[in-house]
């Protein structure tokens, strides 16, 4: 387990300390699971991201073209 000193402004401090209250849950443990949130939503981005990076328009053209042309069946109409 590593240390980390982190400068906070009293509101955000206040504010940490009353949701760890909440939660039933120390500072500590609440900081680690935010971070540890914004850290999985990035990680999500850049996959995203590279992933349509790798997109391939005619491949996707393709895909669609072998689709049937068939009407919707009852009740899935728009």
């Amino acid at each position: 387990m590593t240390t980390l000193s982190v400068r906070l402004p009293e509101s955000i401090h206040k504010n940490a300390r009353l949701y760890a209250e909440k939660e039933g849950t120390s500072l500590n443990q609440l900081v680690a699971t935010a971070l540890a949130e914004k850290l999985a939503a990035l990680a999500a981005e850049d996959y995203i991201l590279a992933r349509a990076q790798r997109a391939d328009d005619a491949a996707f053209d393709a895909a669609l073209a072998a689709v049937p042309d068939v009407s919707p069946e009852e009740g899935d109409a728009c």
